[in-house]
Formats: structure tokens, sequence, C-alpha cells
């Protein structure tokens, strides 16, 4: 009888590598980027991010301003981010794929296949959305900065 995989807290077997997780959003533009660069930051080499969104609208464009500034006032820095539109590739790459809202993570499955459909949920563990900042104050781009800082620690190994 062989031994049984050591399993991490979120109950993904421990492995060599560090564990890939997506973080997916409409334009890869505020929410996503965030997540991503916190998951990075606090994750450290025990993880490994990306982020894109399901459109193409900001692909090679910067985070947006407002959040670029709701991330430093957190201490992290997104100045490096370019836009990306979500492919096949990325989804086969993650073990984990984040969406920020029930309507990117429905987008998601409809195109996805069974493998990757099986690695997608919601950023937030209570199910709720991560609200779009986008068209917002910097109040609202703070506030989303600090839901998705809440709530990075639950996909962290």
């Amino acid at each position: 009888m062989s031994p049984q995989p050591a399993q991490t807290v979120t109950g993904m077997p421990t492995t060599d590598r560090p564990r890939r997780l997506l973080t997916v959003c409409l334009g890869n533009h505020c929410r996503s980027p965030l997540a991503a660069v916190v998951l990075a930051d606090l994750g450290g080499q025990a993880v490994q991010v990306r982020s894109a969104g399901t459109r193409d609208r900001w692909q090679d464009q910067p985070a947006h301003r407002l959040m670029v500034v709701a991330a430093a006032r957190r201490g992290h820095d997104l100045t490096a981010h370019r836009g990306a539109q979500v492919t096949d590739e990325m989804l086969d790459w993650a073990d984990v794929v984040l969406a920020m809202d029930h309507s990117i993570l429905t987008t998601l499955q409809k195109s996805a296949t069974d493998e990757q459909r099986n690695k997608m949920t919601l950023y937030l563990p209570d199910g709720q959305d991560v609200p779009d900042p986008f068209g917002r104050d910097q109040a609202a781009f703070d506030e989303c900065a600090a839901i998705i800082a809440a709530a990075a620690s639950h996909h962290l190994p």
C-alpha cells in the first residue's frame, strides 16, 4: 500500500512545485491584477500567479490608475502589470482558477473543458462577488482592494 500525498489546509496535494493560481475578471484591468499581485506577494515561493480577463479591451495595457494607487496604499506594486485575455493554455496551466464574480465564472465555464471547469471557483470564500470598482471613485477601488486582500490567505498553501 503506497502512502497518500500530504495534504495542504485547502485539501490540495502538496508537490515540489509552487501552487499555480490564475485570477480572472472582466478586463484584467482592476480586480484580477490586484488579486494576482496580492497573492504573489503573500504567497512568495509557494505560488505562481497569473491574471487575465475574459475580454481583450485592456490587453497589453497597464492596470487602472486608481487600482495602482489602491495597491500602493496596501504595499503592492501594480506598475509592471499588462492586461491579458484568458486562454486555454492559462486555464490548463493553473491549479486553481479564481473568478472575481459569478458572471466571470459562468463565462469561463461555458467554454471550459471538464478538467478546467473542475479547477474554477469564486475568489471570495463566502461565494460573494468581488465588487467591480470600474467607473467609480478612489474609495471604491480602496474598498475593492481591502476585500481582495482580506480573502487572499484563503487561496495560499
